[in-house]
């Protein structure tokens, strides 16, 4: 049986969220949520949304639609925020509390962002929020970088579909452990790098041949990224990706 997950855009309507420059959180949010949704119905996995359009609830009705619709996972997406502009930067996810497999999940969110390019700032306990506290599913709130921070909205903006896939990877790694969700096909590749200067990405292609992993460059969009091998099944990429990590990059697999 498949599973079904209620994706939430954090904000809406007359609640912007935080503001930066004209930017508004909830349009953010919402664009993204709309295209990580788009990626996880692609493998099968049963999507709900708390909303599709620029429209308000408040957390509670959120929180009550995920439980009415007996969703199995509730992930809110979010932008950060700080007092002061250009002060802080990074991703975090944010539980009720750190334990089972939400916290599974968040981890594997934020390993998947950090390879996009976000600095980690790790999971955090907040039982103080509604959407974490009257769900009753397994919650995950996650913050995709700050919006007034001018080095996260770059990289928010130039990496939006592979921050998409991200979320989506981390998503369904997560399942994938518990054997639900089956491999799609088509084929997939892990990327270990992405440059706008081709020099430091030949530097790591011939850093990873020279570990036998077979390491290729290619240009996209301005962008030169490394990527490693091309694998049938999602799982097979995901042994790639383990053997990269315990060999210290940090990678996202990317489907092809």
């Amino acid at each position: 049986m498949p599973y079904t997950i209620m994706l939430d855009a954090g904000h809406g309507g007359r609640d912007p969220g935080a503001v930066y420059n004209g930017r508004q959180e909830k349009d953010d949010s919402l664009a993204l949520t709309l295209a990580v949704g788009e990626l996880i119905q692609e493998r099968g996995i049963d999507v709900l949304y708390t909303r599709t359009t620029d429209v308000y609830e408040s957390p509670y009705q959120k929180a009550m639609e995920a439980n009415a619709a007996d969703a199995d996972f509730f992930i809110s997406i979010h932008r950060n925020s700080s007092p002061e502009a250009n002060t802080y930067s990074g991703v975090e996810s944010l539980v009720y509390n750190r334990s089972g497999i939400k916290l599974e999940m968040a981890e594997n969110i934020n390993d998947q962002l950090e390879a996009v390019g976000f600095v980690n700032l790790g999971v955090k306990e907040r039982p103080g929020l509604v959407v974490l506290r009257r769900t009753r599913m397994p919650a995950v709130l996650v913050e995709v970088g700050f919006i007034n921070s001018d080095t996260d909205n770059m990289l928010f903006d130039n990496n939006f579909d592979d921050i998409a896939l991200g979320i989506a990877e981390g998503i369904l790694d997560t399942l994938q452990m518990t054997g639900e969700v089956p491999a799609s096909p088509g084929s997939y590749t892990v990327q270990a790098g992405a440059f706008r200067n081709g020099t430091y990405a030949d530097r790591l292609q011939q850093e990873l041949l020279d570990q036998d992993f077979p390491a290729v460059t290619s240009q996209d969009n301005g962008l030169y990224r490394v990527t490693v091998g091309t694998y049938p099944t999602l799982d097979e990429a995901a042994a790639m990706e383990r053997r990269l990590k315990r060999a210290g990059y940090q990678t996202v697999v990317v489907s092809g």
